[in-house]
């Protein structure tokens, strides 16, 4: 092999993996540039990481504030939400902390999880619609028309099956009212959030009032992720309450713990008892 050949696959060898997110070689870990001893002298936190990270630049006071809050208010839902409990079931089946944690992430779909994702797809969609020359009126019907083509009647972001009114809705929006306050956020997309709200709450007759998705894609939106990410941030916020229970029920014992006790039997609705034919 010549020198030509040899520098030729050593540079295909080195490009298969090709990323700009971290430059790593022995002794030296720096990520997009910051060298990792400098930023844990500088203090800087997990969800200013996760912006660098995601984003390639670090995020300013407000900008990682904001982020933080999102993160935080969404770790847990207790047991009723379906993830917690597989977190917990799985745990009672000895697989270990790391494959109770990834049982949970594994069903945070489009439906439980994915609601932040369709939000923000949601307010873009809106906001499109306004910078193409639509009223406000008019944007957020045609985007909640083109929504309910799309995923059905339930508007992600809105309502919620458990609270009348989700408690971490207003402080968070009272956290973006604040940035957009002082310039830091534009606050359009906590604008078009509310009239969405008022649309659906006038549309129903009845309050339809943001929940966590809506107002964590809020943050989102006015944070400039892309939609698919608010997914993602979702799932690294909720494997902190999945964490967390998974190591209580560990704690706590217990062995192979369906979804209900087991003196409560599921409700059959097959056949009634019958004999088997003959097998000739």
């Amino acid at each position: 092999m010549t020198d030509a050949t040899s520098s030729d696959a050593r540079k295909t060898t080195e490009d298969w993996w090709r990323t700009s997110i971290i430059d790593m070689s022995p002794g030296v870990i720096r990520y997009r540039g910051y060298p990792i001893e400098d930023l844990i002298r500088k203090k800087v936190s997990l969800a200013q990481m996760i912006w660098l990270m995601t984003r390639g630049e670090l995020p300013t006071r407000t900008q990682g504030q904001l982020l933080e809050a999102a993160l935080m208010s969404a770790v847990d839902h207790g047991p009723q939400a379906p993830s917690i409990a597989i977190a917990r079931m799985a745990a009672t089946c000895g697989v270990g902390l790391n494959s109770a944690m990834a049982s949970a992430v594994n069903v945070l779909g489009d439906v439980h999880g994915g609601a932040g994702e369709q939000a923000v797809e949601l307010y873009e969609d809106i906001a499109a619609r306004i910078d193409a020359g639509l009223t406000e009126d008019d944007a957020v019907d045609a985007g909640l028309r083109a929504f309910v083509e799309t995923h059905g009647k339930v508007i992600s972001g809105f309502g919620h099956r458990f609270h009348p009114v989700d408690p971490r809705s207003a402080p968070l929006l009272e956290l973006v009212d604040e940035a957009a306050g002082r310039g830091e956020v534009s606050g359009r997309f906590a604008h078009i959030g509310r009239a969405v709200e008022a649309k659906l709450s006038a549309s129903k007759g009845k309050p339809i009032p943001m929940n966590i998705d809506g107002a964590t894609a809020v943050i989102y939106a006015e944070l400039g992720f892309p939609a698919p990410l608010a997914r993602g941030l979702f799932c690294l916020s909720r494997s902190v309450g999945v964490l967390a229970h998974a190591w209580e029920q560990t704690q706590q014992g217990g062995r192979i713990k369906g979804p209900i006790p087991r003196q409560y039997i599921p409700t059959y609705e097959g056949q009634h008892v019958r004999e088997v034919p003959d097998q000739r």
